[in-house]
């Protein structure tokens, strides 16, 4: 997996950008940017992890980051 450079937060798998979380959607799993996370991360707050019927996000924590 792409990562920022110093290795702090991977990236989007579809643009590059710094990723923002995984969502895994059924059986893919992807690792995404605010633009391309579906809505439930984008509105997560850092760290946590969210499980439904058969997705899960999880928004990275930033608390760390700086």
């Amino acid at each position: 997996m792409p990562m920022t450079p110093g290795d702090k937060r991977p990236l989007c798998e579809i643009c590059g950008k710094e990723a923002i979380g995984i969502q895994s959607l059924g059986c893919c799993a992807s690792v995404v940017c605010a633009d391309h996370a579906d809505p439930t991360l984008r509105d997560a707050a850092p760290g946590e992890t969210i499980v439904g019927e058969c997705c899960t996000f999880l928004r990275f924590d930033t608390s760390a980051d700086g």
